[in-house]
């Protein structure tokens, strides 16, 4: 990392480099400033507008300092020197978005004050806007209404500018905002309570997700993509397996209804570094699939559970396994996404635990089509309490188009053959509590489900393991069809994977338990008669 260069006369000193703990600290004071004069839908735009904007004017400035120094190594003159700087090239060249000067954090800095802020903010959002064509319509200009508080908005200025996204030297400025995005988003949606599982996913269900289903390479999709989590994950994942290089080489697609949540996810993509197509807008997914010729080789999804008002069209091509009821739209997600997979695509869903079982509507049939047509991979039952935002119980429905020895993507060796299986996971007994309402899968949870789907599916990542895959009592069990069908077609983990052994019960410490709860209790009844005894003396006492 360069040293920082001195900034030209007239420009404020920035602050020197902050962890993300620190800028978390820092900005969720700012979401408080602003927390009291609106609702948590509107500051979390408020807030997440600010921070980007501050971000890409940090990233803008260390590339401008690099650039600044490899310069004057190469012997350019002074004079010449603003020429080459304001080269907006040599920012968008390096993958760093340009910044115009009235919309650099110091400028906006030096005039929050002094000027009507509101109006500074939306101005330098659209000056931005126009400069990078992938953030159009993307950036909220939402500052200069009349019912924004400027000497708050004043204020919340002041503290954001105390965060720099860049100059740190244990991790890249985009790594550190990704961080404090991700940690803004989850506590904005524990604020908004159930209307916040609308753009967000728990970062354990997510993962989990993830690393079930290894998007190494190609086409990556989500139907109601909310924040962008999904696609944030899956490059993580390969950057942890085969580095960041490689976080390219996935392809983004995806899709909102909502346009504030739309636009939370475009900027949660560009601040990670991922090129997405989330369509030029939002829309509905049925009523306007904005990818209707995708053909993905992973799809994972979160949708809106137990959706009762959604756009049904009975002759829709997607019902190949049954037309969904209109009362809910739990089975039209689940086809949309088998619709969209590729030869030998899989997919991950998040769903309420109804759609296991469920025969209301037509459902039953629908299961029953597609577990006759070899669709469903693997049914893992998740325990209570992941979801802060709802209550309803949920599982995971993993599907694939191909579950032969060769239906594995990018795997040059054969995988089991699973035609006519299906795996049954029943977690609902992982996790740990990180509060009294709210549990988290730990990340030996997540390796032991996913490593239990890879042993089942003999993917490449399984094969040093020490064993095969075996049913294991009460957590893991591989069912064929005709079991399946004994169950009437019913795919709730617990009706496969039996109970744990139970454990041999020590006769003489449950007769010494007794007897002393007995005594116990002939103890208090005798200290009853006491106290009966004494009432009924002082009531005496009063008669006469």
């Amino acid at each position: 990392m360069p040293p920082r260069q001195k900034k030209p006369a007239g420009q404020p000193e920035l602050f020197t480099a902050s962890t993300a703990k620190e800028i978390q600290a820092i900005l969720w004071k700012a979401a408080d400033k602003l927390r009291g004069s609106m609702d948590a839908a509107q500051y979390k735009e408020f807030v997440l507008g600010l921070i980007f904007l501050k971000y890409v004017s940090d990233a803008f400035e260390e590339r401008r300092e690099q650039l600044a120094k490899e310069l004057a190594e190469e012997g350019i003159a002074e004079d010449r020197l603003e020429e080459f700087l304001e080269d907006q090239d040599e920012y968008t060249g390096h993958h760093v978005f340009w910044v115009p000067e009235s919309a650099r954090w110091s400028s906006i800095s030096a005039n929050a004050k002094s000027g009507n802020v509101g109006e500074v903010l939306d101005q330098a959002m659209d000056a931005i806007m126009q400069a990078n064509p992938s953030l159009t319509g993307v950036l909220p200009k939402i500052f200069n209404k009349d019912n924004v508080d400027k000497k708050r908005l004043a204020e919340l200025v002041d503290l954001i500018t105390d965060a720099r996204f860049g100059g740190n030297d244990d991790k890249p400025a985009q790594d550190v905002l990704g961080e404090v995005y991700e940690y803004f988003l989850g506590n904005f949606a524990r604020a908004e309570g159930k209307r916040g599982g609308e753009f967000y996913t728990p970062s354990s269900v997510v993962r989990l997700l993830v690393e079930v289903l290894e998007p190494y390479e190609g086409r990556v999709y989500d139907p109601a993509c909310g924040s962008g989590g999904m696609f944030v994950q899956a490059a993580k994942f390969i950057e942890a397996h085969r580095g960041r290089g490689h976080k390219s080489d996935i392809s983004v697609y995806g899709q909102e209804l909502n346009e504030r949540t739309w636009r939370l996810a475009k900027m949660n993509l560009a601040i990670h570094g991922i090129d997405g197509n989330l369509a030029a807008r939002w829309g509905d997914t049925f009523a306007d699939d904005k990818h209707p010729d995708l053909k993905a080789d992973y799809v994972m999804a979160n949708p809106p559970f137990n959706i009762k008002d959604w756009a049904r069209n009975e002759s829709d091509p997607r019902w190949k396994y049954g037309v969904p009821p209109r009362s809910n739209a739990n089975y039209a997600w689940i086809q949309h996404m088998i619709s969209k997979l590729g030869e030998r695509g899989t997919a991950g869903v998040v769903l309420a635990n109804g759609s296991m079982s469920s025969e209301q509507g037509g459902e039953g049939e629908i299961r029953r089509a597609l577990v006759d047509g070899d669709m469903v991979a693997c049914m893992v039952a998740l325990p209570p309490q992941l979801f802060r935002t709802t209550t309803i119980p949920a599982c995971l429905w993993f599907l694939a188009k191909d579950k032969s020895p060769g239906g594995v993507r990018g795997q040059k060796i054969a995988a089991s053959d699973r035609r006519g299986e299906i795996l049954f996971i029943d977690a609902r007994k992982m996790g740990e509590m990180v509060d009294r309402t709210e549990r988290i899968l730990a990340d030996a949870d997540l390796a032991k489900i996913a490593e239990t789907y890879h042993a089942w599916r003999g993917t490449a990542s399984a094969q040093n393991a020490a064993d095969t895959y075996k049913d294991v009592p009460g957590f893991c069990a591989s069912a064929g069809l005709k079991t399946v069908q004994e169950h009437g077609y019913a795919l709730t983990p617990g009706r496969y994977v039996g109970a744990v052994a139970a454990e041999e019960v020590d006769t003489e410490a449950v007769a010494e338990k007794i007897e002393r709860l007995t005594e116990e209790l002939y103890e208090l009844f005798d200290r009853s008669d006491e106290l009966t005894a004494t009432v009924r003396a002082q009531l005496g006492r009063i008669d006469d």
